[in-house]
C-alpha cells in the first residue's frame, strides 16, 4: 500500500476543497473514501493511569471525539476559513455549547430580534431564568441600537444574517468593529447564507455557527452543527461542553454530512439561482403582499447583502398573500412539488405557513404581521417550481402574471 500523502490545499478553489479536505484514504484498508467508524471506545496506552478522561486530543471514547467527527471538523474549518472547528449533534447543540463555554452568571448578551427559535428560547428564557445571564433583544441591523444596548458587563453580541425568518441583513463588519472597540465577542449564525456565500470570520467575527443539518448536508437525512473559531476556544468548547455536556455527533451522521458536503458548492449555486428567480416572479404577482429576499433590489439590506454574500443570496425567502388566514393553508394543499415541512437546505423545496399569532411577530417588520410563508427553495428545476406556485394560486382564484 502506498504511503499516505500530506496534502496542501492552499490556493485551491472552494469547490475543490469541499471535495478533498478531510476525505482521507482509510489507513487500514486503503479505501479512498473514509469509512464509517462506529466504535465508541479506543485502545488505551500501556499505562493509562495518568490520562485525563475528559481530554479530546487522543482517541479515548467517542464522546471525547470520534474519527468521522474529526474528519468533518477539518473540512468545515477549511471551508469557513477558520483555525479549528467543533462539530456536534445539531445546530442547537453547537449554539448551546458556545454559549455554555463563553458565558457565566452576571454576563450580558445582545442578540438579534430575528433569530432561530431555539436561540430566542435560550436567551429570552432559559439562560436568564436558570443561570442569571442578562440579555437584550436588539435590532442588529441598526448599529446605533446595538451601540445603545452595550453595557459594562456585555460579553457577547450574537446575530444571524440573513435572519430567520425575515431575511434581514446585518452589517457584519460594522458589528465587529463596534463590539471589539468595547472588548465584546461576536458570534454569527451563518446557516441561511452558508460558507459558500459568506464567511463571517473574514470580517473579524470571533465565532461562526452553522447548522450542518441544512445546506452542507443537503439531503434532509442527518443532523449536525458546527462552531468555528480559534484553536484555544475550540479546545475549551470540546472540554467544557462536548465532553462534559455530551451533545456529540454520531459517527453515521458525521459521515452522511461529509458525503453531502462534497456536492455542497454545486447545490448551493442552484439554491441561489432558483431562489432569486422565484423571488423575482413572486414580486410581480398581484396576489402577493410582499417578498423578503436579499437578492431583490427592493430589499432594505440588498446593497449590504451584495457586499457580504459573494456568490448569491441563499435559498430561503418569505412572502405574504393578500387574503385571510386560511387562504395560506388552502394554497398549500394545491402544491405538488413544494412540501409543507420545516427546515431548509434540502434537495426538495419546503414551505411553512407562520400565522399571525407567532409569539415573536412583534419583533418582525409590519408586513409580516398578517402571517406569511417561509419558503426553502430546493434544487428542482426553477420553471417547475414557479409553475407549481402559479397553479396553486390559480386554484384559489388568485390572479397571476407571467
Amino acid at each position: 500500500m502506498s504511503e499516505k500523502k500530506v496534502h496542501n490545499y492552499d490556493g485551491l478553489s472552494f469547490t475543490t476543497r469541499a471535495i478533498h479536505v478531510g476525505n482521507e484514504p482509510d489507513p487500514g484498508t486503503g479505501a479512498i473514501e473514509p469509512a464509517i467508524n462506529m466504535a465508541n471506545s479506543f485502545l488505551l496506552p500501556y499505562d493509562p493511569s495518568t490520562m485525563n478522561w475528559s481530554a479530546s486530543e487522543d482517541k479515548i471514547y467517542t464522546r471525547n471525539g470520534g474519527v468521522n467527527q474529526g474528519l468533518l471538523e477539518k473540512k468545515i474549518a477549511n471551508l469557513e476559513g477558520g483555525e479549528d472547528c467543533v462539530v456536534l449533534a445539531s445546530g442547537v447543540a453547537a449554539l448551546s455549547a458556545l454559549f455554555f463555554t463563553k458565558l457565566k452568571k452576571g454576563d450580558h448578551v445582545i442578540f438579534s430580534t430575528v433569530t432561530y427559535i431555539a436561540t430566542y428560547r435560550i436567551f429570552n428564557e432559559l439562560w436568564t431564568e436558570k443561570w442569571g445571564i442578562e440579555t437584550s433583544i436588539v435590532d442588529c441591523t441598526d448599529l446605533e441600537k446595538v451601540k445603545a444596548a452595550i453595557k459594562p458587563n456585555t460579553k457577547l453580541i450574537h446575530f444571524e444574517t440573513p435572519g430567520n425568518p425575515t431575511l434581514c441583513i446585518c452589517d457584519i463588519e460594522g458589528i465587529v468593529k463596534l463590539a471589539h472597540e468595547h472588548g465584546i465577542l461576536v458570534s454569527a449564525d451563518n446557516t441561511f447564507s452558508s460558507p459558500y456565500n459568506t464567511r463571517p470570520l473574514e470580517y473579524g467575527v470571533d465565532f461562526v455557527v452553522e447548522s450542518l443539518t441544512k445546506y452542507i448536508n443537503g439531503h434532509g437525512d442527518s443532523m449536525g452543527g458546527a462552531i468555528i473559531g480559534n484553536h484555544e476556544d475550540m479546545d475549551k468548547i470540546r472540554y467544557q461542553a462536548q465532553v462534559n455536556i455530551g451533545g456529540v455527533i454520531s459517527p453515521f451522521n458525521a459521515w452522511l454530512i461529509m458525503r453531502g458536503a462534497v456536492t455542497f458548492p454545486l447545490r448551493m449555486q442552484v439554491h441561489n439561482d432558483n431562489a432569486l428567480a422565484i423571488a423575482e416572479w413572486l414580486e410581480k404577482q398581484p396576489c402577493v403582499s410582499f417578498v423578503a429576499y436579499p437578492g431583490l433590489k427592493s430589499h432594505k439590506g440588498h446593497e449590504l447583502a451584495v457586499k457580504q454574500m459573494k456568490n448569491g443570496f441563499g435559498g430561503v425567502l418569505s412572502f405574504g398573500l393578500k387574503g385571510e388566514h386560511d387562504l395560506y393553508n388552502r394554497v398549500v394543499t394545491h402544491l405538488n412539488i413544494f412540501t409543507s415541512a420545516v427546515s431548509l437546505g434540502h434537495d426538495a423545496s419546503l414551505i411553512v405557513f407562520l400565522g399571525e399569532d407567532d409569539e415573536r411577530m412583534y419583533l418582525y417588520p409590519q408586513e409580516f404581521h398578517g402571517g406569511f410563508y417561509r419558503v426553502a427553495i430546493g434544487i428542482e428545476d426553477k420553471k417547475d417550481l414557479i409553475d407549481d406556485l402559479r397553479q396553486a394560486f390559480k386554484a384559489e382564484g388568485l390572479e397571476t402574471v407571467d
